[in-house]
């Protein structure tokens, strides 16, 4: 499953989805960890200190080697220098699964070990010295959507992604990638803007949609979110002595996380497992397709001088089982 989490600055979604992550790595399944905020902070959360964090391979820096990797034959790209991070796979395009190795992790993905299990973690990258007043996120995050569009991912095996900050997201396709989104809300009236805004802006797109509550104290809390967010309000969480000790870089044993906090936890997989049987390759493929006509013509084909319109396989349509050809 594809997850995403979401949420204004401050909100928490950091820590709620680093807190799942160990949660899916507790039960040995498989997990692609990526940070895909600028505010570079997963890693940190996953229990890595600053100078391993630091060092964590940058996959904006890596843009040439993906977009090679991911062309393999498809006869309908010229070169990769012609793929935008919109991009669709075709015919001949090599596919990522979460389980394989392939040059793409080996350059990108370092291993992150956790209680009960480890995770791959890809990062995109915070702006560098030569970015500063010249460079948006988007330059950045573009080889994670790229790669998204090419992994094929099946029934309990997750890519789990820290999304940026507020409703920044929409400014590219990349929040249809996911078959779960879990956004990450303070019971306070900017805590909610948020979420509106999420709903209304995706709400043609078949986004779903569920609301984590955050730094809850007691029930008027509970209230004031189930009010705002109705019966996308999935689960609330409180305060955490283990959260607090993890922030501190002090994390103790996953399994002496707060019996309500693991249960909420469990209810996040829950759902983001149910969302599987409504998984639909053909809209998801379609939703693709949109995205890279829009980037072509707005931007992609005067950036590349090539009509990247005809990137588009149209007998395409990416599958679980699909296979992948060089």
């Amino acid at each position: 499953m594809k997850i995403a989490f979401v949420g204004k600055g401050g909100s928490g979604k950091t820590t709620l989805s680093s807190l799942f992550i160990r949660h899916l790595a507790a039960t040995g399944a498989p997990v692609i960890a990526v940070d895909a905020d600028i505010n570079q902070h997963l890693g940190a959360a996953l229990g890595l200190d600053e100078a391993e964090a630091v060092e964590l391979p940058a996959m904006g820096a890596r843009l040439p080697l993906i977009k090679d990797y991911l062309r393999g034959s498809n006869p309908r790209i010229t070169s990769a220098d012609t793929m935008i991070k919109t991009t669709p796979p075709g015919e001949g395009s090599r596919l990522l699964r979460v389980r394989e190795d392939n040059p793409v992790y080996d350059a990108c993905a370092r291993p992150v070990e956790l209680d009960g299990g480890a995770v791959r973690l890809m990062v995109t990258g915070p702006f560098t010295e030569a970015d500063l007043g010249v460079a948006c996120y988007h330059s950045k995050t573009g080889a994670v959507e790229l790669c998204l569009n090419h992994l094929v991912d099946g029934r309990d095996e997750y890519a789990v992604v820290d999304m940026t900050a507020g409703s920044d997201s929409f400014a590219s396709g990349m929040f249809t990638r996911f078959d779960m989104t879990f956004l990450v809300a303070e019971p306070t009236r900017k805590g909610v803007s948020v979420y509106r805004q999420y709903k209304e802006y995706a709400r043609d797109f078949g986004v779903s949609l569920k609301v984590v509550g955050n730094k809850v104290q007691g029930q008027d809390d509970v209230d004031f979110l189930r009010e705002e967010a109705g019966d996308d309000l999935l689960v609330t969480v409180g305060h955490s002595d283990w959260v607090r000790a993890m922030e501190k870089g002090r994390p103790p044993a996953f399994e002496l996380l707060e019996d309500a906090n693991r249960r909420s936890l469990q209810a996040l997989q829950d759902a983001a497992d149910a969302s599987y049987e409504h998984r639909d390759w053909e809209r998801y493929t379609r939703q693709m397709v949109h995205f890279h006509l829009k980037n072509a013509q707005s931007w992609g084909n005067e950036r590349t001088g090539a009509d990247l319109t005809a990137q588009v396989d149209p007998d395409f349509v990416l599958r679980e089982r699909v296979g992948a050809t060089a």
